[in-house]
């Protein structure tokens, strides 16, 4: 983690993502403050607005992250065509680069190493020519078509012109310098890209690697920068280790100390054990069998954390999910597995009691039994008149046990004496038994009829 973060630091120490990184920094520093005194409308903001800023990141940043995994990408050399034979050009490359800078012509010449640069130069025109004094110096003369951007030299050929290129938004950048050298300086901080800026101004040659810019004094220290840059001779020498782990001492040490606090506050909690009630949650019921008991219906699951990164025991809901697609009629046994459960990452199940559950099932069967009108009092003036129900049979479903031992469905309690001949009533039916059910949802239509009337 240590190497991973160094070398985004690396990368973006110089860009603008680094200042944006830093400010998010800052806002989630103020987001566990909030959150460890208690400021919970503060935090609930912050978070929400988190959410947002991810996007936002994504969206603005888009080009420093798709060059972020381009440079992680360790398989990309197998699938660059490049040439080595920009060296033999870097001879009549800079005398013509010092030659512009005497005649006070402004220019601005890119070398490609690894990184692709076709995100970063735009609006270029394409060339496709050999590198040679004459094309360098009639393309940057003053009033020519191409005179105005970069020239991209990529694999020793000529390969575009009047390329634009992004702006530094470095604030160190000194003022005196102009649009070409912030121009050289932000292709420099967002590629591993050699650029050569000439000043117009005041003829000097300057180079920009990595969002630095240093002067070209003469064209042989020119030429060996890029030699040592572009060409490089990879030597192995006694101190190349000692001084790659010791440069940049203080970044590296302080980004192994983040890490290593962050390592301490995640690892804090691990092999914490805490025991959680969890209900039962059953399903997978054959479709011609009925529950009838089963017990428990909570376990006690003992959860293990693994890391601080996890959730509190208390805060999560956690269930088991038992499948009864396997049981049979009668008296059953089923296992609790830690399949069972869903839990949170960075927790898992340790133990859990009971161990297994008991559940009884009997087939479902259906009977046909009538409607019984629970009527308290007569209608007032009526005689001859009987209390008639629509339908007058309803279909039972449900334990075959208790089904067996049904004899009619009930209505509920209907007031006789408010019953007027002529108007219909409705009335719900009752269920009979806790587990039986009855196959209409609708209520019962009751009416008055006169007696002998079908």
């Amino acid at each position: 983690m240590t190497f991973l973060l160094y070398q985004l630091y690396s990368w973006f120490s110089r860009t603008r993502a680094m200042q944006v990184l830093l400010g998010l920094g800052v806002v989630t520093l103020i987001y566990f403050a909030t959150r460890f005194l208690g400021l919970y409308m503060t935090s609930w903001i912050l978070q929400e607005l988190g959410t947002v800023l991810i996007v936002l990141i994504i969206v603005v940043f888009q080009a420093e992250i798709r060059q972020a995994l381009y440079r992680f990408s360790l398989l990309r050399h197998l699938f660059d065509a490049r040439r080595n034979e920009q060296g033999s050009h870097f001879q009549e490359t800079a005398e013509t680069i010092f030659n512009l800078a005497g005649s006070r012509t402004g220019a601005i010449v890119v070398f490609q190493r690894s990184e692709s640069l076709a995100d970063q130069m735009l609006n270029g025109v394409k060339l496709d020519c050999e590198v040679n004094p004459q094309i360098l110096q009639t393309i940057f003369i003053d009033g020519t078509p191409l005179h105005d951007g970069a020239v991209l030299i990529k694999d020793g050929r000529i390969a575009a012109a009047s390329c634009h290129l992004p702006l530094s938004v470095n604030s160190e950048v000194p003022q005196h310098f102009g649009t070409r050298h912030r121009a050289a300086l932000g292709l420099s901080e967002r590629s591993d890209a050699v650029v050569v800026v000439v000043s117009e101004e005041r003829g000097e040659v300057s180079l920009a690697v990595g969002g630095e810019l240093r002067r070209m004094a003469t064209p042989a220290e020119l030429i060996a920068a890029l030699d040592e840059m572009i060409n490089p001779v990879r030597e192995t020498t006694r101190n190349s280790l000692p001084r790659m782990f010791f440069s940049n001492l203080l970044p590296k040490a302080a980004i192994l100390l983040i890490v290593s606090v962050f390592w301490v506050l995640i690892t804090s909690r691990q092999g914490q054990i805490t025991t959680v009630m969890a209900p039962l949650r059953l399903h997978g019921l054959p479709d011609d069998m009925v529950l009838v008991k089963g017990l428990p219906e909570e376990v006690d699951v003992q959860l293990k954390s693994l890391s601080s990164l996890a959730p509190l025991p208390s805060r999560i809901d956690i269930a088991a999910d038992v499948d009864l697609s396997e049981i049979h009629e009668g008296h059953n046994t089923i296992r609790i597995k830690a399949s069972d459960f869903t839990l949170p990452s960075g927790m898992e199940m340790s133990s859990v009691t009971p161990a297994a559950i008991k559940v009884v099932a009997e087939r479902k069967k259906r009977k046909t039994v009538p409607v019984k009108i629970v009527v308290r009092g007569t209608p007032k003036g009526m005689k001859n008149v009987i209390v008639a129900v629509d339908p007058a049979t309803v279909v039972v479903e449900g334990p075959a046990l208790q089904v067996a031992h049904i004899d009619f469905v009930a209505t509920e309690e209907i007031d006789g004496t408010r019953l007027v001949k002529g108007k219909e009533y409705r009335a719900n039916l009752l269920p009979p038994e806790k587990r039986v059910t009855v196959l209409r949802e609708e209520p019962v239509i009751v009416r008055l009829m006169s007696r002998g009337k079908k």
